[in-house]
């Protein structure tokens, strides 16, 4: 029963809840509002938030305090307006003819660029204690003690407040601290036991005036507490030829107080903000003169320029120069007499420079320091930590490297590296050459160099194979966005780098006789070789002051690191001395072109080379010397024993001179390893190792010769140099084929359908990939006639199928099939097996594709007889119909190149 009891009085309280929820707020009368005084504090409250009743109404007796309201009075300006900076030609520069310029913007504006949305007064300031209370402020008491009363009392137009218990007090020209100590003190002397507690509440609002260059001028009401600045974001800030060095307040006519923007932000200085009254005016009046600054300051703007500011005031205003800025060396743009620009030097280090006086339209430029370092050592290539580094007087190699395995890269070449030394102020380098391992290792004082401020010391792999260049093509695809796409066969490989090196080396340093001239490339590369060609050519140039070029130099390869030396070296060359440079090929590690370093001789070029590979003939080599007279030149050749330089002997490791070429020969009879390969049916059928001049007949004589089931005539023979000549000649081929097309049909009547074939033809004629068949009669060869025997080459490929019983027919007959090799069939009878020839067919111009590869072409006499003799394993070709050219020229090329590699690639596919 008591449970039961409880959900009714839950029930029904919620119920009331609910329905006193809906009861709209009403307004008390006169007589209701002396009955609610009436009750107590705790049901006033209940009643006044059941029935929505404002206690304010009620004159007190409620403890609720209301939220302030915070209007948001301005939005972002709309982004379609076009500001015109242009307006004030005299004082302003034409800002189209610089780029810099045109990014300059006007400084401050942005701070107020915004849009008013209402009229409506900020209730949410804070009030301070000098704030003057005036007619239409609310006073908020609170007493609490022996009575707790809240009364919200309004300051009426006689400058007084009527308290209900105390009667009116006048408060007129009092300050909020004054108000609030002298209401404290009466209430405490005239309502004994009652404390008090007393706030401001909504503020009176004021009608204050925007006048000027304001973005909205017009009439605002704002709070009593507004200032200039509050002003200005009210009315969406100043316009684009407003002034923010000379707000203006007048005050009944006159000028009350001024306050420059500029203070407030630069230097957070609000003591010229100023408090408004009603009926004031905030006038902006329009811009001064303007002065831009650009350049190595921290914030390049246009600034407004006030009476008697100097360049260092604008520069200041600039927030300073940066580190990286020289301004020993800045300028400034000015409007002469004449109305014409001139340059005025100043340098702002200087008590003179600094007190220039700026001009209304001045653009100053603050220039950058020089990007070079002063006295700084660079080193670059086979090191553990590339870069820049300190020098210091009496500093060595050994001081600047002190470790062989700490400083220098495993794969280090520890016997060649060269300092670049500039020798004048003007840029001209020398070289000098010395060895990492004995300098570093074993402080030889003849290669332990002295080194000097700004030299570059560059060090090498021994190996340029084994690096890897993955970071290195990275950053040359980053550089030159349009190269991530590049393929095929016109550049090396996917390495960028290298590629473009290639290419920029095939154009200026690849002819050995033409050391330091430039050489023009015979066939101009394409757009793409040729971005990277350019990019990679940039890249090499500065290789030394390239941070991330130097961070990856460790990777590059020595021709690559040698090019910003050797062009230089060919830039400086004159015709007293000659261009420094040597080169060196044949027989070693990395022949090329190298700088010629001070007193380098045979073995130092050799050295520089990578040293001799296996094969080199060190009894002689050979030495181009260029020897230039007063009225010609001549080119002489000598000797030079190899052993005795290498050893140091100074009859044999003479001196090099400029443009000297050392050309290492190969032993006589030397051959790299060769070997050819026979697969199908020999006895012992694999790789073989061959000698200079050994034939075909050999070899098969040393795989133990054919079985008892090889089948001599299909044999087929296959040679790398022959694969790639036939690939060059059926590009050729495609591309006279595709002008054909283009120019002149493929029939005499145009038949669409004869064109598409052709198409198709083309296309298969692109595909194609060539298999480099080299006719040979291998049953001549095995009854050993000497005639039909030929020498092998390196990669040499022969292929011996078994026996064959078959008689193939391709081309335009209805059905296309192997049939089985009869003797005595004829030719006529094998195509009739095939269904006979199409209608598109051309059978006056069959041929046969015999199975040792040769082509045997018909001329239409009595060639088609009985008698025709035709063997197992030969394919009959029927051609299509066609009128491309006469007789069997350029259709039958194509048809004989796609068939005889489909009947070449069907052999080898079944072995």
């Amino acid at each position: 029963m008591l449970q039961r009891t409880k959900k009714v009085i839950i029930t029904a309280v919620a119920a009331l809840f609910l329905v006193g929820t809906q009861v709209q707020a009403i307004t008390p009368s006169p007589q209701m509002i002396e009955q609610f005084k009436n009750l107590p504090a705790s049901e006033q409250q209940r009643l006044a938030r059941q029935y929505g009743i404002d206690p304010a109404m009620l004159g007190g007796a409620s403890a609720s305090q209301q939220n302030l309201d915070s209007p948001q009075v301005v939005q972002p300006r709309a982004t379609n307006e076009v500001v015109d900076h242009s307006h004030d030609a005299a004082n302003e520069l034409n800002f189209s003819q610089d780029e810099q310029k045109k990014q300059l913007a006007r400084f401050g504006y942005e701070l107020f660029q915004g849009e008013p949305t209402t009229f409506a007064p900020v209730s949410d300031v804070p009030v301070p204690a000098e704030y003057l209370v005036g007619p239409g402020d609310r006073v908020k008491v609170q007493l609490f003690g022996k009575e707790n009363k809240e009364y919200d009392l309004v300051i009426n137009r006689e400058g007084s407040v009527q308290f209900p218990e105390l009667g009116p007090i006048s408060v007129a020209g009092l300050s909020f601290a004054e108000l609030r100590e002298s209401l404290s003190h009466r209430i405490s002397q005239q309502m004994i036991g009652i404390e008090s507690n007393i706030t401001m509440g909504e503020l009176r609002s004021i009608r204050i005036f925007i006048a000027g260059d304001a973005y909205k001028p017009g009439s605002y009401t704002v709070s009593s507490l507004s200032t200039i600045t509050q002003a200005l974001f009210v009315a969406g800030g100043v316009n684009e030829i407003g002034s923010l060095r000379n707000i203006q307040v007048k005050r009944n006519g006159k000028l009350v107080g001024s306050m420059d923007l500029y203070d407030l932000l630069m230097r957070g200085d609000a003591s010229g903000d100023i408090r408004l009254r009603s009926g004031d005016v905030v006038f902006i009046p329009p811009v001064g003169g303007l002065v831009s600054i650009t350049g190595e300051v921290r914030r390049p703007a246009i600034y407004e320029l006030k009476r008697n500011e100097t360049v260092a005031d604008i520069v200041a205003m600039a927030a300073g120069v940066k580190p990286g800025a020289y301004p020993k060396s800045s300028s400034i743009e000015r409007y002469n007499s004449n109305g014409l620009r001139s340059i005025v030097n100043v340098d702002l280090t200087s008590a003179k420079g600094k007190s220039t006086k700026a001009q209304a339209g001045d653009f100053i430029r603050v220039k950058s320091a020089s990007s070079q370092f002063e006295d700084a050592i660079t080193v670059v290539g086979a090191v553990v930590r590339p870069g820049k580094y300190q020098w210091f007087d009496g500093q060595k190699v050994s001081d600047l490297l002190p470790s062989l395995w700490g400083d220098l890269s495993i794969s280090a070449d520890l016997n060649y590296a060269i300092i670049v030394r500039e020798v004048n102020r003007y840029g001209k380098v020398k070289v000098l050459q010395f060895s990492p391992s004995r300098a570093i290792a074993e402080k030889d004082v003849t290669q332990d160099l002295l080194l000097a401020p700004r030299d570059k010391v560059m060090l090498f792999n021994y190996s340029d194979d084994i690096q890897n260049r993955y970071e290195l093509n990275k950053l040359v695809k980053q550089r030159v966005k349009k190269v991530t796409s590049l393929t095929g066969d016109s550049l090396v490989g996917n390495d960028l780098f290298k590629a473009g090196f290639s290419q920029l080396d095939k154009m200026q340093l690849s002819e050995r006789t033409q050391i330091g001239g430039v050489v023009v490339a015979k066939e101009a590369p394409d757009d793409k070789e040729q971005l990277v060609k350019g990019e990679v050519n940039k890249m090499l140039a500065n290789l030394f002051e390239d941070k991330e070029l130097i961070k990856l130099s460790g990777s590059m390869n020595r021709s690559e690191l040698l090019y910003p030396v050797v062009a230089q070296l060919a830039a400086q060359g004159n015709s007293d001395k000659g261009t420094q440079v040597v080169a060196i090929s044949g027989k070693v590690r990395h022949p090329g072109v190298y700088p010629l370093s001070q007193g380098a001789k045979v073995r130092d070029l050799v050295i520089a080379a990578g040293g001799l590979v296996e094969g080199a003939y060190t009894a002689r080599a050979e030495l181009t010397t260029t020897v230039i007279g007063s009225e010609d030149s001549s080119v002489n050749h000598s000797s030079v024993n190899l052993d005795d330089a290498l050893a140091g002997i100074d009859e044999s490791n003479v001196a090099l001179s400029s443009r000297d070429i050392l050309t290492v020969m190969t032993t006589p009879d030397w051959q790299e390893n060769k070997a050819v390969e026979i697969r199908g049916e020999v006895k012992f059928p694999g790789m073989y190792n061959i000698r200079r001049g050994e034939t075909l007949a050999d070899v098969i004589d040393r795989a133990g010769g054919f079985t008892q089931y090889a089948y001599l005539p299909s044999s087929v023979f296959v040679r790398e140099s022959v694969r790639q000549q036939e690939q060059l000649e059926i590009k050729k081929l495609a591309d006279q084929l595709r002008r054909d097309i283009a120019t002149r049909g493929v029939s005499k009547d145009g038949n669409v359908v004869n064109y598409s074939d052709a198409q198709m033809m083309l296309t298969d004629l692109e595909n194609i990939k060539a298999v480099g068949r080299l006719v040979v009669d291998l049953s001549a060869i095995s009854i050993g006639i000497e005639q039909a025997d030929i020498q092998l080459e390196d990669q040499d490929i022969l292929y011996v199928p078994s026996v064959k019983q078959t008689i193939a027919v391709m081309g335009e007959v209805q059905h296309a099939a192997t049939h089985r090799f009869k003797v005595g069939l004829t030719l006529d009878q094998y195509l009739e097996m095939s269904g006979g020839a199409r209608e598109r067919a051309d059978e006056d111009r069959t041929y046969i594709i015999k199975a040792n590869g040769s082509v045997l072409l018909p001329n239409r006499s009595m060639w088609f007889s009985s008698n025709t003799e035709l063997n197992p394993g030969d394919t009959i070709i029927v051609p299509l119909d066609t009128e491309y050219k006469d007789n069997l020229t350029l259709w039958t090329q194509v048809t004989g190149i796609i068939y005889n590699s489909a009947v070449a690639l069907a052999t080898i596919a079944k072995l």
